[in-house]
């Protein structure tokens, strides 16, 4: 069977069929270009620098997560387009860590699933211990950077924490970026208090993201100063949004992107547990959350966010209609664009369209459904 698909940037005709599980792409003649086939686009794979989970399954339950059970998560990814995430370790103890980091150490030996899991992303436990930054993450286990610790901690992943999440109010960050960065790991700025100094110590010091701007922060901050107005000023940090309507409002969501400019915003979803799974009531995290229709997680009984449900296709879509991008802009935030800060600032080659890594994608009213996912020449995935 052949797709004839247009590339999602260019507009050009191409041929794309599925050979024994091996992905053919070649230029296709204007005659084949059938006006039914006309809504459906070539792009590069989605890259995910952030997810805790899906479908039941959470990267921060080490006594539950089970190998198969990583192997549903990522199949379920290329499903969606997605061909390679981070799984992300967020704030406990030590141990609880630790036991994280080699499950997904072991997922990413597997030869099957392992090349879409080229890194992980550690988000914490080196983050602000106040209500508001922190989040949903457990305010016992909000520490100072510890690079012993980090470092064993590196060992139980076999080295592939190349994504650090942390707030750099505490003493000793800045020393700890700059080892960080030396060994090849990104450092992002996030679950922050930090003061404008000490955000500015920190992008001088290495850092060089700003992990889902605008969340994780206090409900009320000083008009200004404000460490979400010093992460927009820093040109050297990329910005990643959680683009679902919840975690940002529309209207910020355009201001953001117009302060970083699209090619410095990063597309993620934040994911947790529940994502992808009908409405109704859950647990994750230890805490009791309710999905609500319009996909959003929220603490049972209350207004507040626990976290999102979010999926790539729609991220793209919303960053299209909130900040008014093109569609192979707001493509290139989910794909192109985190790819090159791995690779630049992680130590992360994520390889896409250049190796046969694709996506083949039907754009409708009711959003974008992947049809065919192939990693490095590979066809993982076929929609029926």
């Amino acid at each position: 069977m052949n797709w004839i698909c247009r590339h999602y940037r260019t507009g050009e005709l191409f041929a794309v069929s599925n050979l024994n599980g091996r992905i053919a792409v070649r230029p296709a003649a204007p005659q084949e270009g059938a006006p039914g086939n006309l809504d459906l686009v070539l792009a590069p794979g989605f890259v995910d620098l952030q997810l805790n989970g899906y479908l039941g399954v959470d990267f921060n339950q080490p006594n539950e997560l089970t190998q198969e059970e990583i192997r549903r998560v990522v199949k379920a990814q290329w499903s969606l387009g997605v061909t390679h995430f981070l799984p992300t370790v967020t704030t406990n103890s030590f141990e609880h860590m630790q036991r994280c980091m080699r499950h997904l150490a072991q997922a990413m030996n597997d030869p099957e699933i392992g090349p879409s899991l080229p890194a992980i992303h550690m988000e914490g436990p080196y983050i602000s211990p106040e209500d508001g930054p922190r989040g949903a993450h457990p305010k016992e286990h909000a520490r100072p950077p510890e690079w012993d610790e980090f470092q064993r901690l590196q060992e139980a992943a076999e080295g592939r924490i190349r994504l650090v999440t942390l707030s750099p109010e505490h003493p000793g960050s800045e020393a700890f970026i700059r080892r960080a960065v030396a060994s090849g790991v990104a450092i992002a700025i996030g679950h922050t208090n930090a003061t404008s100094e000490q955000i500015a110590g920190a992008v001088e010091a290495g850092a060089r993201l700003s992990t889902h701007l605008g969340n994780g922060s206090h409900a009320v901050l000083p008009r200004h100063p404000n460490y979400i107005w010093d992460q927009l000023a820093a040109d050297d940090l990329w910005a990643s949004l959680i683009v679902d309507g919840h975690h940002l409002p529309p209207a910020v969501v355009k201001t953001m992107v117009r302060a970083k400019t699209p090619d410095k915003v990063i597309l993620v979803t934040d994911a947790v547990s529940v994502a992808g799974l009908l409405p109704g009531a859950y647990t994750t995290l230890g805490k009791q959350v309710e999905v609500t229709e319009d996909g959003a997680v929220r603490l049972a009984g209350t207004p507040y966010l626990a976290g999102a449900a979010l999926e790539m296709p729609k991220a793209i879509v919303n960053a299209v209609s909130f900040a008014g991008v093109e569609f192979d802009r707001a493509v290139d935030m989910a794909s192109v664009q985190p790819a090159s800060f791995m690779r630049e600032h992680g130590g992360t080659a994520i390889p896409l369209h250049e190796s046969g890594t694709w996506v083949v994608l039907r754009k409708g009213e009711d959003g974008i459904t992947a049809l065919l996912t192939a990693v490095e020449g590979r066809v993982v995935y076929v929609r029926e």
